[in-house]
């Protein structure tokens, strides 16, 4: 009975995975749906850290961890959810140099596979004003928005180790957030950082620029999991994650 009620569990928890909503949110189909996904490192910078402190070493970890949520999202929602995808255009064409392949065809083919509205975005900026003017926001809300990424507990950083080894130029911070427009979000929207620390900080200052809970990480986030079709876990002891 045990090994059975344990089976039970394992399964309720993931079914519970493809579930969208908190016990407060509870997004409505027909608001947009966003997914951002931040850019890799390049090999060319991570060469230089130690074998256990290399990022990226798959080009496709915020592609693959996207793709699995858009998944569960639609399977949940049976299709009938608008689902835009901003991706960190520049980013994955670097990656595409050094790595000779075409990744932004991959890309592409993850948008035509998910029939979802695909919007390259080069900084913050772009990610703030498609919240604000990518749709006519008196229409049609913000009923979701995740992030899978690198980030600090300040900012979202979407080409980390990109163009400069550790740092980033092209990123999000909490500072900027404060030009979300008032209105964007539905007020069951829910929105999560899948990336590391943002819960430390980052998703406090999101809740007083827009009025509306973030979900983050207090600690890192592990995305090395992602061909088994697993979406980022805590990884740093006495990580949470925490709105």
């Amino acid at each position: 009975m045990k090994r059975i009620l344990a089976i039970i569990g394992i399964a309720v928890a993931l079914a519970g995975a493809f579930v969208p909503q908190s016990a407060e949110a509870q997004p409505d189909p027909r608001d947009e749906y966003i997914i951002v996904s931040g850019g890799p490192s390049l090999q060319e910078w991570e060469q230089y850290r130690l074998e256990s402190h290399r990022h990226d070493k798959w080009w496709g970890n915020f592609i693959r961890t996207a793709r699995i949520r858009m998944d569960q999202l639609q399977k949940y929602y049976k299709g009938d959810l608008n689902i835009t995808w901003l991706v960190y255009g520049p980013g994955y064409q670097r990656r595409a140099d050094e790595d000779g392949e075409p990744l932004i065809s991959h890309i592409e083919s993850v948008r035509d596979k998910y029939k979802v509205k695909l919007v390259y975005y080069q900084n913050g900026n772009d990610i703030i004003n498609y919240l604000n003017e990518g749709q006519n926001r008196r229409k049609m809300k913000v009923g979701g928005f995740e992030y899978f990424g690198h980030s600090n507990k300040y900012c979202f950083t979407f080409d980390y180790s990109n163009a400069i080894l550790g740092a980033s130029t092209a990123f999000l911070h909490e500072r900027d957030l404060k030009n979300i427009k008032r209105g964007v979000f539905s007020r069951d929207a829910f929105c999560k950082s899948w990336g590391c620390h943002s819960g430390e900080s980052f998703a406090a200052a999101f809740k007083r620029a827009t009025g509306v809970k973030m979900i983050g990480a207090v600690g890192k986030t592990d995305y090395s999991d992602t061909y088994k079709l697993i979406l980022p876990t805590l990884s740093s002891p006495g990580g949470k994650w925490t709105n």
